[in-house]
């Protein structure tokens, strides 16, 4: 597989979602999601005519706190010495261009712009030097969280797992270097968060091996991998945008939930 090859999975007008190679303004359809072995199923479609939806699905949602100095101290909060994992529900994705609710629950909504990992290749225990052999690609994640929750309730699940708590895409792309990718996070336009991987205390390589000691990972899973300083609150109106270097721009609308 070349380098730099781009996934995502789109709605059709014929109401079919299918995973897609991107290639130039057209979409090659893929029989499955290429983390799971699809293959090139033929079909050719405009990418202009299609509409991008989540472009994963996977089984867990794996996410890293606290894992860039700054962001640490400005929640007055120690630099972990392992990383320090949580989980949000699957039932929390949403798609691209989609709209995050702000349910009635909390009153401090804040964005926290993410560079997202997909496992491509399963495994338990697997060794540091290996790791990386098992990401299929990278994407962008929005870690909605309801931060006045997450600090009453003690522990941060019912923070992070609303429904359209986690914005994922647009794309997955591959043979990026997770290293050194800028990550910002813009609100209305301006930007809140402008940080650099190269700050992650624990980096993917370190994270996929040290995650797998606990559970197996499968392919498709997904890991967050932390969010630079300067998230903040969002409001009903707000337009958010997560933009990952080589990955895109991951844009998003802020609602109030209807109850």
């Amino acid at each position: 597989m070349s380098l730099h090859q781009r996934f995502g999975r789109y709605a059709f007008d014929d109401g079919t979602v299918a995973y897609a190679r991107v290639a130039g303004d057209r979409l090659v359809l893929l029989t499955a999601a290429p983390w799971l072995g699809g293959q090139e199923s033929g079909r050719q479609e405009p990418l202009s005519g299609a509409r991008p939806v989540c472009p994963v699905a996977p089984r867990k949602i794996l996410c890293i706190g606290r894992n860039y100095q700054a962001h640490a101290k400005e929640m007055g909060a120690d630099v972990p010495k392992l990383p320090l994992l949580f989980l949000k529900a699957p039932s929390s994705l949403l798609d691209p261009g989609g709209v995050v609710l702000l349910p009635p629950e909390s009153e401090r909504v804040e964005h926290e712009a993410e560079l997202g990992v997909v496992i491509g290749r399963g495994g338990r225990r697997i060794p540091l030097a290996s790791a990386m052999d098992h990401v299929f690609g990278y994407t962008a994640v929005g870690d909605i969280t309801a931060r006045d929750l997450q600090k009453s309730d003690g522990q941060w699940s019912r923070a992070k797992g609303f429904d359209t708590f986690c914005p994922v895409g647009p794309e997955v792309v591959t043979g990026l270097d997770p290293n050194n990718l800028r990550v910002r996070g813009r609100v209305n336009g301006v930007v809140r968060q402008d940080g650099t991987t190269a700050d992650m205390i624990f980096p993917v390589a370190q994270l996929v091996s040290h995650l797998s000691q606990a559970m197996t990972l499968e392919a498709g899973d997904l890991i967050a991998t932390g969010t630079p300083e300067g998230v903040g609150p969002l409001v009903h109106g707000d337009t958010l945008e997560v933009d990952v270097e080589g990955v895109g721009v991951l844009q998003v609308s802020i609602r109030r939930e209807a109850t």
